[in-house]
C-alpha cells in the first residue's frame, strides 16, 4: 500500500500559506478520489483509496510541520509502510518558484524542517518526495514570516498549477512509472524565474 503524506500546520489559520502547499495537493488527490479523511491514528488524519490499481492511504499530519515525523513513522510502522518503495512525502519548496515542482526519490531535508523530522525519525532519508515550489524569501524577511505568509499577485495561479503538477506527478508515480522518466518531465522550470510578490 502507498502513503501520500501532504505537508502542512492544522488549523484555519493556516490555510492557504506557503507552507501548506502539501496538504492543498492531498486536497486535490482526495477531491479526484473521493477521499475523506475520516480515519485518525498516530497524529494524523487519513483516508483510503484506489489510485492507478493501488491501495492509497492519504494522510495528513495533525501534527505541526516540525514534528511531521511523529505521525509517518507511527504510520508507517503500523500498516508496514516501506518508505524506501511506499511513501511519498509533499511538501513546499523555497528555492523553487511557484509553479514548479521537483520529484526525487531520497536525498537531504534541504533545510525543510518537516523534512529533517521525518528523516530523524524513520532512520532514513530514501522516500520519495514531491516538492512544490513557493518562491524564494525576500531580503530581509523572517524565513517563518515567509512561509506562513500566503500568496498574492500572479503566484496565487502559478502556485496553483504547481500543485496540480504535484498531484500528477504522484498519479505517475503510483502508477510504477520509472522515476528517471518522472523526473526528466517534471523537473525542469515550468515558468520562468521572477520575483516573489508579496
Amino acid at each position: 500500500m502507498y502513503m501520500v503524506a501532504g505537508l502542512g500546520n492544522p488549523g484555519k489559520k493556516y490555510d492557504g500559506t506557503r507552507h501548506n502547499c502539501g496538504f492543498e495537493t492531498l486536497d486535490i488527490l482526495m477531491k479526484k478520489y473521493d477521499v475523506t479523511l475520516t480515519d485518525t491514528r498516530s497524529k494524523a488524519f487519513f483516508g483510503k483509496c484506489i489510485i492507478e490499481g493501488q491501495k492509497t492511504m492519504l494522510v495528513k499530519p495533525q501534527t505541526y510541520m516540525n514534528l511531521s515525523g511523529d505521525a509517518i513513522r507511527g504510520l508507517c510502522d503500523y500498516y508496514k509502510i516501506d518508505p524506501e518503495n511506499e511513501l511519498i512525502v509533499i511538501c513546499d519548496d523555497i528555492s523553487l518558484v511557484p509553479g514548479n515542482i521537483r520529484v526525487r526519490s531520497a536525498g537531504s531535508a534541504g533545510g525543510h524542517n518537516g523534512l529533517k523530522d521525518i528523516i530523524a525519525k524513520l532512520g532514513t532519508d530514501a522516500f520519495t518526495r514531491v516538492r512544490i515550489g513557493v518562491g524564494e524569501k525576500p531580503a530581509g524577511w523572517d524565513l517563518a514570516d515567509f512561509v506562513l505568509g500566503h500568496f498574492s499577485g500572479d503566484d496565487v495561479k502559478l502556485a496553483e498549477k504547481g500543485r496540480e503538477l504535484g498531484a500528477e506527478a504522484i498519479e505517475r508515480i503510483i502508477s510504477g512509472e520509472s522515476m528517471d522518466k518522472i523526473m526528466s518531465r517534471y523537473n525542469v522550470k515550468q515558468h520562468p524565474v521572477k520575483e516573489t510578490k508579496v
